[in-house]
């Protein structure tokens, strides 16, 4: 499947961008622009069932959305050989299924949603109500975003499919982490990550991958510390 995408910039190197659920190519309105301004050409995508994309096809949420659906349309969209790609939170699971085919130069895993760190803590119904959801409550869970922020969420709830929550929910019951990185790669993690903890993150380390914490920063956290977010890529951008 062809996804909707949005560029920035007109650098010689390519940087490819992948949001996680609930929202699309929005989310990266901060972080296009300022790898536009360090040289590169950023592409970032509206996953399957988000933004502007279509909407998955097949008989259930499991057919229309599997997390090798979602890489598929990855390697269908996006060009091979990019200097870096960054995929956040379901972005970080679906580039971990492309990045063998896409073959980044290097690869960050934002605050991957490769396993919890809290077994059991996954529950779609959850993000499902979550699409409903008011100014008020976007703000109270996300203190540290501006008004802009807030609309940005907003709207991109109102386009999501939640479909795509309920057909990954079978798959956390069993989650693992990656093997070795395919690619030179950064594991960055929010503050007390409920995705990834210690024993994994060190486990992690020991397979290849560096890891870094941007203190104080949410799950999202391009969103909630952008000078934080980019602090962390030093060395890799």
């Amino acid at each position: 499947m062809k996804l909707h995408t949005r560029e920035w910039g007109t650098g010689d190197r390519v940087a490819l961008l992948v949001h996680g659920i609930m929202s699309d190519h929005r989310t990266w309105r901060s972080v296009g622009p300022a790898l536009a301004e360090r040289g590169y050409r950023v592409i970032a995508v509206d996953l399957r069932g988000h933004g502007a994309s279509p909407r998955g096809d097949g008989a259930t949420p499991a057919d229309r959305y599997r997390p090798e659906r979602f890489a598929d349309d990855l390697v269908d969209t996006l060009p091979q050989g990019a200097d870096l790609a960054i995929g956040h939170s379901l972005g970080g699971l679906t580039l971990l299924h492309a990045v063998e085919r896409l073959r980044p130069a290097r690869a960050v895993y934002s605050d991957p949603a490769w396993r919890f760190a809290q077994p059991g803590l996954f529950d779609p119904a959850v993000f499902v109500q979550f699409k409903q959801a008011t100014r008020a409550q976007i703000s109270a869970v996300n203190p540290r975003w501006d008004a802009a922020a807030v609309d940005v969420e907003l709207a991109t709830l109102a386009l999501w499919d939640p479909d795509s929550a309920l057909a990954l929910s079978a798959l956390y019951d069993e989650a693992a982490l990656p093997g070795a990185p395919a690619v030179p790669s950064l594991v960055q993690l929010a503050d007390n990550s409920w995705l990834i903890g210690p024993e994994d993150a060190a486990a992690l380390r020991g397979l290849g991958y560096e890891v870094r914490t941007v203190a104080g920063a949410g799950h999202t956290i391009h969103r909630d510390d952008l000078p934080g977010f980019l602090a962390s890529l030093d060395g890799w951008l």
